[in-house]
């Protein structure tokens, strides 16, 4: 059974902010199964995870082994209660994925405007090379700054 860090201090005061990676048309699945995977459904990244935490994704093209460039944040949401869990995607596939609560009504957001505003990929020739990693922690400035450009300011408790 996949299991998670128990969470410590009180509600909200130790909320975390991370970025996933994937292509459009996984983020879109993932969010109308009301679920994200990280990692191509290995279990550690999504158990760094804790309900409460809040999640955008990153999709750099349409699909995962080509189509058309995104660049953009494709989905925010707030990672649900309860504990990851392995999902049956097909006979030998066997995802690790966590409940989410997608923000219905998020626009997608161009990652270009947005490189010189995020401390992750301000000042970066580079910039892309950060989301290779497939996921990681950014800063509640960071995560505000991306909600806003989706179009939901509100998405985070003040």
């Amino acid at each position: 059974m996949v299991t998670t860090r128990p969470r410590e201090g009180s509600e909200g005061a130790d909320t975390r902010y991370w970025v996933g990676v994937a292509s459009r048309d996984h983020v879109r699945r993932g969010a109308e199964g009301g679920f994200c995977q990280l990692g191509h459904g290995k279990a550690a990244p999504v158990e760094r995870l804790s309900p409460g935490d809040w999640i955008a994704y990153y999709s750099p093209r349409t699909e995962m082994r080509g189509g058309e460039t995104v660049q953009a944040f494709t989905a925010i949401g707030t990672v649900e209660p309860g504990e990851p869990y392995r999902a049956d995607q097909s006979a030998d596939c066997h995802p690790v994925r966590r409940d989410v609560a997608w923000r219905r009504g998020a626009n997608d957001a161009q990652i270009r405007p947005l490189l010189e505003l995020l401390d992750f990929t301000r000042g970066q020739k580079n910039w892309g090379i950060c989301f290779r990693r497939g996921s990681f922690e950014v800063s509640r400035a960071d995560f505000t700054t991306i909600a806003e450009a989706m179009g939901v300011p509100d998405a985070l408790p003040s």
